[in-house]
């Protein structure tokens, strides 16, 4: 696999698609949610996030009343999260490594899933206990705007434009950095529909 990288920010590497063709990764993504079905998680302050979300790995991350956190089994059913398939350990250590962060491992792949009007909010992933890891972002399907608001969650972000199999790598400097997704807008994808799929991949333990 070969990808343009292009630099975001500081330790903040995007890779032109990298991650193409996604039509795997889809078929991989719908077998996901046949064990952990799609869900909207309710956030502390008791809203509901317009992006539905399910896991895979030995850790999921979740979210309701209690707080954010990552549990070793899906609330919904009891089960064991689904495993994290093979290809996307391989992607996600290979884009790491070009990303400035070899010997990435992740034990947690959040699958979010976007319908047109969907977004996510400006925040930061800060729940994993060791954050000398970094955070891998593959997306899926429609395009979308990511945005980098870095070490404040606050003033005029750096967006930019995501497409089907680009991959968003930050860390070191950048780990804690803020970020979101604007509002998607209506189209359609091959593979994906109308929707956008996002891979984020962390170690949180």
């Amino acid at each position: 696999m070969t990808a343009a990288t292009l630099t975001i920010a500081q330790d903040v590497s995007l890779l032109r698609g990298f991650a193409a063709p996604t039509g795997p990764l889809v078929l991989a993504i719908e077998s996901i949610a046949g064990r952990a079905p799609f869900r909207h998680l309710e956030t502390r302050s008791g809203g509901r996030m317009s992006v539905a979300m399910t896991n895979c790995g030995p850790w999921g991350w979740h979210s309701d009343a209690r707080g954010y956190r990552y549990v070793g089994r899906d609330p919904l059913t009891g089960e064991c999260w689904p495993p994290l398939p093979l290809p996307f350990l391989a992607l996600a250590a290979q884009a790491a490594a070009l990303g400035g962060f070899p010997g990435f491992e992740p034990d947690a792949c959040l699958v979010n899933r976007y319908v047109p009007g969907a977004q996510m909010g400006a925040h930061r992933d800060w729940d994993e206990l060791d954050k000398r890891h970094p955070i891998v972002s593959i997306s899926i399907g429609l395009p979308a705007l990511f945005l980098w608001y870095g070490a404040q969650r606050q003033g005029r972000p750096i967006a930019t434009l995501v497409e089907d199999g680009d991959v968003v790598v930050w860390g070191g400097s950048a780990r804690a950095g803020y970020h979101g997704v604007r509002k998607l807008p209506p189209g359609e994808h091959p593979a994906a529909g109308s929707l956008r799929y996002n891979l984020t991949f962390r170690r949180a333990r």
